[in-house]
């Protein structure tokens, strides 16, 4: 009976082996790895915004609305808990995706803004933040793109026969992934261009490394 048993077992092993169900495991470490990346480099950003956002105030107080467009929507994406599940849920990924966009489109603004106040871009503070956003900007590009590949990949399996079978028979579903209108987005980073203002931010000020 044991070597019966035994024979059953190694018989199941190599089936679910030969059906892609060890891929399964490791494409799907894989996608939550490249995902944690991601969540870091997004968090990164979001640190580095209320120091942003101080010392443009510090030079451009008048720019109130533009200003509390930045905090409202850094506060919309930290009220989205990131877990490694979120990539099993297509909706709240794309609530995430949709808050991440909002939050770039609320910094776009803020720069383009900063562009006029000619003053801020000699601020020391300022160009330090500048570097920061463009290098985290740029991690969040290469992170992005890792999580496109590995889910590709992932998805491609549940997809392709044999695998298939196996993805219908342990309910692997396809996992989410980023949008973008153009490729080409995912491949350049954005760049971040600050312009100028024209006070001082608050002294005692520190900037997030």
């Amino acid at each position: 009976m044991r070597k019966i048993l035994a024979a059953i077992s190694l018989s199941v092993v190599m089936l679910l082996s030969g059906c892609g169900y060890n891929d399964f495991q490791t494409y799907d470490e894989n996608v939550k790895k490249s995902w944690a990346e991601v969540v870091n480099q997004f968090k990164r950003r979001s640190d580095l915004i209320p120091n942003l956002v101080a010392t443009v105030q510090g030079f451009a107080q008048q720019e109130k609305d533009v200003l509390l467009g930045v905090t409202n929507a850094r506060s919309k994406v930290g009220s989205i808990q990131a877990t490694p599940d979120l990539v099993n849920d297509p909706q709240a990924f794309a609530k995430f995706q949709a808050a991440q966009g909002e939050l770039s489109s609320a910094l776009s603004r803020l720069l383009v803004v900063a562009e006029n106040y000619p003053q801020l871009k000699s601020d020391a503070n300022f160009r330090d933040l500048q570097a920061q956003l463009e290098g985290t900007e740029n991690r969040i590009t290469v992170a992005r793109k890792r999580y496109i590949d590995e889910v590709a990949k992932y998805n491609v399996l549940t997809r392709q026969f044999p695998t298939n079978l196996t993805a219908m028979l342990f309910s692997y579903k396809d996992k989410p992934q980023f949008t973008v209108e153009n490729e080409k987005a995912i491949a350049d980073a954005p760049k971040v261009n600050f312009g100028a203002p024209a006070t001082a931010p608050a002294q005692g000020q520190q900037v997030p490394k």
